[in-house]
């Protein structure tokens, strides 16, 4: 059996981007370093930053090409608060299928959906 540890995003500039969600997380980092850095989040799994330049084997990804999926209590109140912050909203709180959601980019162009799901 696995179970998922940790999701990496390959990021321009970890230090720049570990304070970006450092602020948007509202906790430190576990560990950083110029060229990585790792958030342990509560729900256990981990969330790291690697320098897109130095991650090995070398990534064939450009900008962004990846979302992250925060659930989150009330949508809406998140959107105002990262609106708030500046970040920039890809798409503005809907109604889908899943749930209430909302998309922002993080500085790199990596897609933030927060949503509420569905109760079943």
């Amino acid at each position: 059996m696995i179970k998922l540890g940790l999701i990496i995003l390959y990021v321009d500039n970890p230090t720049s981007s570990a304070a970006f969600y450092a602020d948007l997380l509202g906790q430190s980092p576990a560990e950083a370093s110029a060229t990585f850095a790792i958030f342990a989040l509560p729900s256990g799994v981990g969330l790291g930053l690697w320098s897109r330049h130095t991650v090995e084997p070398a990534a064939q990804v450009a900008f962004g090409g990846c979302e992250v999926a925060f659930i989150a209590d009330d949508v809406d109140a998140v959107h105002a608060d990262w609106s708030g912050r500046g970040l920039h909203i890809a798409q503005a709180p809907a109604d889908m299928d899943f749930g209430r959601t909302f998309v922002a980019l993080d500085p790199d162009g990596h897609r933030l959906r927060v949503f509420a799901p569905v109760a079943p």
